[in-house]
């Protein structure tokens, strides 16, 4: 009896032994091979950086802290880059469907003053002021509701991998 209880105890010992040994080799196998790979489209921001670093300020409302999910465009001079991808975002928006409430559109750029005759054509598009305008590149950022930068695209990105990333984000997403 002793030797059948012996068995069966080196046998369960054995089997955990190989599974974790096997998930260590997968492991470090994927690791090295680069089969860690990451399903977004963006770039993380690095190092992480929120908006009350950048010193955001939201223009008439006062505040400075986002509440929602943010597509927010950088732009140092609007061309028609800037223009082109201030339209895609509005497409963009408004293809969120049931999720467009949860996310807000954001521009800064160079005199706003003068470009708010040309921005009031795109209701919902709020221009953010900042106090730290030189840590920021041109671009479209996502921005979560915590106020941390998420994601970055180049301001001449294709909109279909940006509404990708941030339909999976708010899928994901709890906050916001």
């Amino acid at each position: 009896m002793k030797s059948a209880s012996r068995t069966q105890l080196a046998i369960i010992v054995l089997i955990a032994a190989l599974s974790l040994a096997g998930s260590y080799v997968l492991f470090f196998y994927a690791q090295s091979s680069g089969g860690f790979v990451t399903t977004n489209h963006g770039e993380f921001v690095a190092p992480p950086t929120t908006v009350q670093q950048l010193g955001w300020n939201i223009e008439g409302s006062g505040s400075s802290s986002p509440t929602r999910w943010w597509l927010w465009i950088v732009a140092s001079r609007c061309d028609e880059v800037c223009r082109g991808t201030i339209k895609n975002m509005r497409a963009l928006h408004i293809l969120l469907n049931k999720e467009a409430g949860r996310v807000r559109r954001g521009f800064t750029g160079p005199g706003q003053e003068a470009l708010t005759a040309w921005l009031s054509d795109y209701p919902g598009l709020i221009q953010v002021g900042l106090m730290d305008r030189a840590s920021v590149a041109d671009g479209i950022y996502i921005v979560d509701p915590n106020g941390n930068l998420v994601l970055f695209y180049p301001l001449d990105t294709d909109p279909k991998p940006v509404l990708e990333d941030l339909k999976k984000l708010l899928k994901m997403s709890q906050i916001g």
